[in-house]
């Protein structure tokens, strides 16, 4: 599975197909809004879903960790879909958490779902993180931000032909990520909360099959 690698602010990194970010000067894995236990959270207020979301978050996460050896993954915020979420979490699960954090740093980056971070699973937990020249935060600023590497918004692009994918979003200068959870929804990239916060240098890196396909802004369709 080929990423694409892109420049953002002078650092280079890579979009792989999965939705994850890889730098590897720094052997780290970046994934933003995992959401795990989502469906259980659905299913708790009467809305049934398949609860299979937190283990198929996970197999990707374990084959992307498997492909790249990380020394580092940090989630971007919202790996957690609510304060409780850790509480209705699978001890397999659990243990999967665990034996991805062997030998490894793992970092919890505080998302409005989660801002407290998880209690008893394995990593440290900050509001940002820099890293070298890069400053990791969830929300996404509304003013330039030259280096900022962002989650929150979910962005997803329409392309004729293909429907409706997640993408990165990049302007050259700051990258909002997509959403890695399986139950994670989308917001169109043309939508005013997404490219208000970009510059004219716009482009999208959409997820494929196997493959990130660099999209220009002008080929992506609105909602």
């Amino acid at each position: 599975m080929s990423g694409l690698a892109l420049d953002v602010a002078g650092a280079q990194v890579t979009a792989r197909p999965s939705g994850a970010l890889w730098i590897a000067a720094h052997g780290t894995l970046i994934v933003a809004d995992a959401h795990f236990e989502k469906g259980s959270s659905y299913a708790a207020r009467g809305q049934l879903l398949p609860p299979y979301d937190t283990a198929d978050t996970l197999t990707r996460l374990e084959a992307e960790t498997e492909a790249l050896s990380p020394r580092t993954i940090i989630f971007l915020g919202d790996a957690w879909h609510d304060a409780e979420a850790e509480t209705r979490l699978d001890p397999a699960a659990g243990i999967r958490i665990a034996v991805l954090a062997r030998g490894r740093t793992i970092i919890w980056i505080a998302g409005n779902h989660d801002p407290r971070g998880p209690k008893d699973i394995p990593g440290d937990h900050c509001e940002t993180l820099a890293l070298d020249g890069l400053r990791l935060v969830h929300e996404p600023s509304d003013g330039p931000a030259p280096g900022e590497l962002a989650g929150h918004l979910h962005p997803c692009a329409r392309i004729t032909g293909a429907g409706r994918r997640r993408c990165f979003i990049t302007d050259g200068q700051r990258m909002i990520l997509p959403a890695f959870g399986a139950y994670a929804g989308g917001l169109n990239v043309r939508d005013p909360a997404i490219r208000g916060r970009l510059g004219p240098r716009k482009v999208a890196a959409v997820l494929g099959a196997g493959r990130v396909h660099a999209i220009p802004w002008r080929s992506l369709k609105g909602d």
